[in-house]
């Protein structure tokens, strides 16, 4: 185990030390971070990282811990100084380890295809991880120790090697319970995420007319693919797809070979088109996601859908309810109202963004309504935000569903579920044989 490497487990054991031994503000943030943490992930996650995600996350004032331990030690070198700098780039990831080196491994970013070199920083954790493969899927945090390899920060839970499907479903877990580590290691991807869903509400509004529309589940969920249909030949014609044309003619305008063409089609469960965009060379880094109400609203007698450049899309089933409620003369005559207001503050499908929108509409009502329902004063400009962190509602938009993916991350997404529906067929393909077998 090299110098560099051996500094970084001694900086990183003072630093844990400082920041567990800290009394005043740091520790009474580390408390309200750690409560706030168990809450978000019901308790699922180790205490070790979410003691480890505070280091470089918290904030105590303007400032990290890292910052913290800086300014309390004084003796750090130059040297010492800039690599505990250096922790605020550390970030959870889910990697897959794509190779066995004699001191660590070469483990790939599953969220962003980057490549890292990370090395375990003492001998027992060493020991530890000694059984891994390649292939394997690893969740973790990494730090950086020197400019060519990083190190493990914080615990590493192996999950084995996944097929596509389970594959998925680990990203999709990882996507909600880290959100904001999604695409932390590549800035450019992250900014054009976030491009992407104001790019979506200005479609969204030229399409429906405004950012928002009432209407029945099974109208909506056809207006919504029509919708769907047009960003698709929008997008085609932004990569010169012809769709006039037929599969051999764009494979040859594109000098692809039409069989290859056609393998990766089916292999991805997607039309020779839509396969050609994704694998062509020159085509963006990112891809919309395909948007399909749930089938609980497609059969909803009324849904609300709301647009935002920040927040989103959101599908409500009972947006026009809480409307009526807060337009009626009075509101406490209408059914099942505090029901409705009280499942409006716990449902966490429900974000800040939409009380916003009420309270912004109906300010006064609003806050009638929840002086009753809370029982307690409350004034909407003053109380509604704390109101909000009351009930996890976060005030600042996480990226949402409706944003761009990379392109391996779609085509991950697209193959697992040609693989789920392959399996599917087989199934019913066997149980069909079955019904005519003999007794």
């Amino acid at each position: 185990m090299d110098a560099a490497l051996e500094r970084s487990h001694q900086l990183k054991q003072a630093l844990l030390d400082f920041v567990l031994t800290a009394e005043g503000d740091l520790a009474a943030t580390l408390e309200a971070y750690a409560a706030k943490q168990a809450r978000r992930d019901k308790g699922k996650a180790q205490q070790d990282i979410i003691v480890d995600s505070f280091l470089s996350e918290g904030q105590v004032g303007d400032k990290t811990p890292l910052d913290l331990f800086i300014e309390d030690r004084q003796d750090l070198s130059q040297s010492d100084r800039q690599l505990v700098k250096s922790w605020h780039r550390s970030f959870m990831g889910l990697f897959a380890i794509t190779q066995i080196l004699p001191d660590g491994f070469e483990l790939m970013n599953w969220l962003t295809a980057k490549k890292y070199i990370v090395k375990p920083d003492n001998a027992q954790f060493a020991e530890e991880i000694r059984r891994y493969k390649e292939g394997e899927i690893l969740l973790t945090r990494i730090s950086p120790v020197t400019e060519t390899y990083w190190t493990f920060s914080g615990p590493c839970t192996p999950l084995g090697r996944l097929g596509k499907p389970k594959l998925a479903v680990a990203i999709g877990n990882f996507k909600d319970n880290y959100k904001n580590h999604l695409y932390s290691d590549a800035p450019d991807l992250l900014a054009e995420a976030w491009e992407s869903v104001a790019r979506y509400h200005q479609q969204f509004i030229d399409f429906f007319g405004s950012d928002e529309v009432s209407m029945p589940g099974y109208q909506l969920n056809k207006k919504i693919a029509e919708f769907q249909e047009v960003l698709m030949q929008q997008r085609l014609a932004a990569a010169g797809i012809d769709e006039s044309k037929t599969l051999a003619e764009i494979a040859q305008d594109a000098g692809i070979d039409k069989e290859e063409l056609e393998a990766a089609a089916a292999e991805a469960g997607v039309d020779g088109k839509v396969a050609q965009l994704f694998e062509n060379k020159t085509t963006a880094k990112m891809v919309m996601p395909k948007v399909d109400l749930p089938a609980e609203l497609k059969k909803a007698e009324q849904v609300t859908a709301i647009s935002h450049p920040r927040w989103g899309q959101m599908f409500l089933p009972t947006y026009h309810r809480v409307v009526a409620l807060l337009e009626a003369e009075d509101w406490q005559t209408v059914e099942g109202a505090e029901k409705l207001i009280r499942n409006y503050l716990e449902d966490p499908k429900i974000n800040a963004f939409i009380w916003q929108r009420l309270a912004q509409k109906y300010p006064t009502k609003l806050e009638q309504v929840l002086q009753t329902v809370l029982q307690r004063p409350f004034k909407i400009d003053r109380d509604l935000e704390p109101l909000l962190e009351e009930f996890d509602k976060p005030l600042v938009p996480e990226l949402p569903e409706i944003a761009s993916v990379p392109v391996h991350l779609h085509n991950l997404f697209e193959e697992a579920v040609a693989e789920v529906n392959k399996s599917k067929s087989k199934k019913t393909k066997k149980k069909a044989a079955l019904g005519f077998q003999k007794s």
